[in-house]
């Protein structure tokens, strides 16, 4: 005789694996996803070669968007619409029937970053493989899609007024060979100063790329005894003298995107990772190590590429307004003609110093998130045949990456320390007016 139950039974069991697959669908990856996103973004970013500007631009850009994506889902993470500038009210969805957040987000990250690199092909494979973990069928995938469109779009008119496609359009820069003191193309490859003109691009959060100017740069003077002069025998001394530790730091801290190696007659370009890329990394390890959720995650990951952002704004203002001459260049014209760095000499300016005002405002950022005594260990350069390195907390890792230029031979130390200065100002700025 057929037991009277088992229709119930059924019924119940099968709800229950439908309640399963349900749960299972809508938080299936969490914090996994946002770190995968950046990590293949980061991938994509170092074997396009972007410069470390544009770089913070497509790191910012694909995060807000997908944290924009998750901020109706969560009353724990506020909009940034009305926190930065131009950008528009973020659409909620009516009542959230069929919207997967992780996949809205995927759609939104993935699309903003397509548009903004070369290789898209990478980020659209990794789309297809990330959506396909999901039980969604095509019409849930449809709504979710047409309302991750919505936040794409407002991101998208925020990206057509910011200037980088104006800034597209103008000239090289025009290196002054004649006047004393400025900065003229460097070894080994002799190019053009990398972004002139990115002042111009619209900040996130500051004012304008003016807000946090730092000191003048010492005055020029090629006396020897002149306080130029020492600043320039200081990096001199200090590379001739160098220790395997700073040797080391040096190395670690590269962060160089296009590195010219000479084989015999050959040249040819190692890769790495910016100066952002790598404290994008550092900023996921965090969150790994303090199990952060998807939303939390997501809200370090944005933040933390706004304000590098717009320090790289401010420190390009200031690079080619001061338009100062290189170490290497002073040092071979006026101290020891044979003298090479240990690093190469990024393609721009001197002053101040990019990884050291970037690094300061991520460290600054990120011990105002995790706590001043935040111990990690940073293996984001292992993939570049670096080891790893311990640290005890982001200030910690901020004044060695900062250090690292002096010990590198690439900048005089007082564009690292007005640089350190300037980093912190803006973070400061950031977590007291916008965050």
């Amino acid at each position: 005789m057929k037991n009277p139950y088992s229709n119930i039974l059924y019924f119940l069991f099968l709800v229950a694996i439908f309640s399963s697959c349900k749960q299972e669908n809508k938080h299936y990856l969490g914090a996994t996803l946002i770190h995968t996103l950046n990590e293949e973004l980061s991938n994509t970013i170092v074997l396009d070669g972007f410069s470390p500007p544009v770089a913070s631009r497509i790191y910012a850009y694909s995060n807000l968007a997908f944290y924009e994506s998750l901020q109706p889902f969560s009353s724990e993470i506020p909009s940034f619409s009305n926190r930065l500038t131009a950008l528009t009210a973020n659409p909620l969805p009516n009542d959230g029937k069929g919207l997967n957040h992780e996949i809205i987000g995927i759609y939104s990250f993935c699309s903003i970053a397509k548009k903004m690199v070369y290789r898209d092909y990478m980020i659209d494979s990794l789309e297809t493989n990330l959506l396909q973990k999901y039980s969604a069928g095509d019409k849930a995938l449809a709504l979710c899609k047409q309302h991750s469109d919505k936040i794409v779009t407002d991101l998208e008119n925020r990206m057509e007024i910011d200037n980088y496609d104006y800034t597209r359009t103008l000239g090289f820069f025009q290196a002054n060979l004649q006047g004393e003191g400025n900065w003229v193309p460097t070894p080994p490859t002799y190019s053009e100063a990398i972004e002139p003109n990115w002042s111009m691009i619209l900040p996130f959060f500051l004012d304008s790329a003016e807000q946090f100017k730092p000191v003048n740069p010492i005055e020029y003077s090629s006396l020897e005894g002149s306080p130029f002069y020492e600043s320039a025998m200081k990096v001199y001394n200090t590379v001739n003298a160098i220790s395997p530790e700073e040797l080391e730091e040096a190395k670690f801290w590269d962060c160089n995107p296009m590195v010219a190696v000479n084989s015999g007659h050959v040249m040819h370009v190692k890769r790495q990772l910016t100066p952002g890329g790598h404290w994008m990394g550092i900023a996921g390890t965090a969150a790994k190590i303090d199990s952060l959720d998807l939303f939390s995650t997501s809200e370090v990951y944005t933040n933390i590429s706004v304000v590098m952002a717009d320090a790289f704004i401010s420190c390009w203002e200031a690079k080619y307004r001061t338009n100062l001459i290189r170490p290497e260049t002073f040092i071979n014209d006026y101290i020891d003609v044979e003298w090479r760095p240990i690093l190469e000499t990024p393609m721009f300016p001197e002053y101040t110093s990019g990884h050291s005002v970037v690094s300061a405002a991520a460290a600054e950022y990120l011990t105002s998130y995790f706590g001043d005594n935040f111990a990690y260990v940073d293996s984001i350069n292992v993939p570049f045949n670096l080891p790893q390195r311990n640290f005890s907390s982001f200030r910690q890792a901020a004044d060695e990456a900062a250090m690292s230029r002096l010990y590198g031979g690439i900048h005089y130390l007082q564009a690292i320390e007005e640089g350190q200065k300037q980093g912190e100002k803006i973070a400061k700025y950031f977590l007291t007016n916008v965050q």
